[in-house]
């Protein structure tokens, strides 16, 4: 992407262990979670690249990456007439024995990346939210602004101030980051809003020269945490080189007023099971079906999914839920749910507010209520989950406090 005659270059963080989300994330990388049935929580951070001009992408990927980087070769193809692509690269231990110690270690160790393409300017987002942005204008904001970084942030209530990392702007120059605070007690509001905060959403634009100079100098600080949120902005806003981009100010082709500034952090198993009933909504919070600015996956090689009756003649019926292809609903209930690709859920089973990934199945009278089934899961014939959260803890599941049952991949759910 060129803006301005200004080269461009993206990297996705994509080497997320994603403890919090265990134990979606005991066998794959956090960005390789799947969301909404046919996606990946990185094709979000690569759609928007992508739907805003940047040919030229690279997801750094290290914690369990080989169903992220299975997914990055069968998915992510640009047209490489045009030079364009979209790569995954490991982490290669290019400056030592040792794997990356941190976001800003890994830009440093991958540093042979920058030098190849010699952009004039970097994207680097994180790898595991849910949102749509329309990064060229926040470029072309960067590059106006004439400093070397600039942070993209999301309003939130003030109240919400120790959930985040905290940008305090200057009240002369709403632009300018004055300092950075982490998950601070008080603070002060915004100018124009007194009760709102701007909270950093982990997306950057850097000169890509000032860039390499930071993560150079902070490679050799021993006292670093090697973080790109908590080590390099804050070493940028010493300096009065960091600007700020106040996301409520982006506008992506086919948003509305109540989804063009929705961003959700999934980090947590109860924050992820939210993020999937904002889709299922009659108006959803977070619009899956808008085609100007589309979020892509791999096409499944998959039958459409199917609605039908049992052997005894009963129905099968859907209510505001997400089915995926190849799934089959055979004389049950689904309710308020999202399901994966090949789920199936036999006859007399009830599903609501709930999740399943790939190949699930659901046999015969058994009940799923606010529970998240990973990949090939079975649950028996009469079998129930998430009804009886003590239960069950009981049976070595995983439960939230506030309810929501997580069974783990290949799980057995026995009556």
């Amino acid at each position: 992407m060129a803006t301005g005659q200004k080269k461009i270059f993206g990297i996705v963080l994509a080497g997320g262990e994603g403890k919090r989300l265990m134990p979606l994330t005991a066998d794959r990388a956090k960005p390789a979670v799947p969301f909404a049935g046919q996606y990946r929580l990185i094709d979000f951070a690569i759609s928007n690249l992508v739907n805003s001009g940047l040919q030229q992408i690279v997801a750094l990927t290290q914690y369990k990456s080989h169903s992220l980087d299975r997914h990055m070769s069968q998915t992510w193809r640009l047209p490489a007439m045009l030079g364009s692509y979209v790569s995954s690269v490991p982490a290669q231990q290019r400056r030592g024995k040792h794997w990356f110690s941190g976001s800003a270690d890994a830009i440093f160790q991958s540093l042979n990346l920058i030098h190849d393409e010699k952009p004039d300017i970097v994207v680097v987002v994180g790898a595991d939210h849910v949102y749509r942005m329309d990064f060229s204008q926040m470029i072309e904001e960067h590059i106006a602004s004439g400093r070397g970084a600039t942070v993209a942030a999301i309003r939130q209530p003030k109240s919400m101030s120790t959930s985040f990392g905290v940008i305090d702007v200057d009240p002369e120059d709403p632009t300018r980051i004055r300092e950075f605070l982490e998950k601070p007690e008080t603070c002060e509001g915004l100018p124009d809003s007194p009760n709102e905060i701007l909270a950093s959403m982990g997306n950057y634009v850097f000169d890509a020269d000032k860039l390499v100079e930071a993560v150079t100098r902070d490679a050799a600080d021993e006292t670093s945490k090697h973080d790109m949120g908590g080590d390099i902005i804050p070493a940028f806003v010493r300096d009065g080189d960091c600007g700020v981009y106040d996301f409520i100010n982006n506008d992506v082709p086919g948003s509305t007023p109540r989804d063009r500034d929705y961003w959700r952090d999934v980090g947590t198993i109860d924050s992820f099971f939210d993020a999937h009933m904002d889709l299922i909504q009659t108006m959803p919070i977070f619009n899956l079906y808008n085609e100007r600015w589309p979020i892509m996956s791999q096409a499944l090689n998959s039958p459409p999914a199917k609605f039908v009756r049992d052997a005894r003649g009963s129905t099968g019926t859907m209510i505001d839920s997400i089915i995926s292809l190849g799934s089959v609903i055979s004389g049950s209930h689904v309710e308020r749910s999202v399901l994966g690709p090949w789920t199936q859920v036999h006859s007399g089973a009830l599903v609501v507010d709930s999740i399943t990934f790939d190949r699930v199945s659901i046999e015969p009278g058994a009940q799923v209520r606010r529970a998240i089934l990973d990949k090939n899961v079975i649950v028996r014939e009469g079998a129930s989950i998430g009804i009886d959260p003590e239960h069950d803890r009981a049976r070595g599941f995983t439960v939230t406090a506030s309810g929501i049952t997580v069974v783990p991949k290949n799980g057995i759910v026995e009556a």
